[in-house]
């Protein structure tokens, strides 16, 4: 059975928290992604995929949820380290023109800072 582990880190800024995502994003893995977003609350999120081989169309869908669910309470949001085959899923989905995904969560995380300064 497929397992991630996922670690919540603080970000360089109070208001953002980091979910550092270790495994594959499947449907066999999603209830335990689920909660740890859950648990973000409102929080300006960057989720951190860089040790994530392979996302399923659920793992895609509980990222989307928590990207709308930021939308909708004026939170930043965004993804960060995707591997190719992850940035494939999300070009041929067409989801890489909605969701806010930077090479690194330091990029995601100077967004964060010059959107606040803008």
């Amino acid at each position: 059975m497929e397992q991630i582990e996922i670690r919540r880190v603080p970000g360089t800024r109070e208001s953002t928290v980091i979910l550092q995502i270790i495994g594959p994003l499947t449907l066999a893995t999603l209830f335990d992604l689920q909660a740890a977003l859950r648990e973000l609350g409102t929080a300006d999120a960057i989720i951190d995929l860089t040790d994530v081989p392979y996302i399923d169309s659920a793992g895609l869908g509980a990222i989307l949820s928590q990207w709308a669910h930021a939308q909708r309470n004026s939170a930043k949001f965004a993804v960060a380290g995707m591997c190719e085959r992850v940035v494939t899923l999300l070009k041929i989905t067409k989801v890489d023109s909605l969701l806010p995904a930077f090479p690194t969560v330091a990029a995601a995380e100077a967004s964060f800072a010059a959107a606040v300064g803008a």
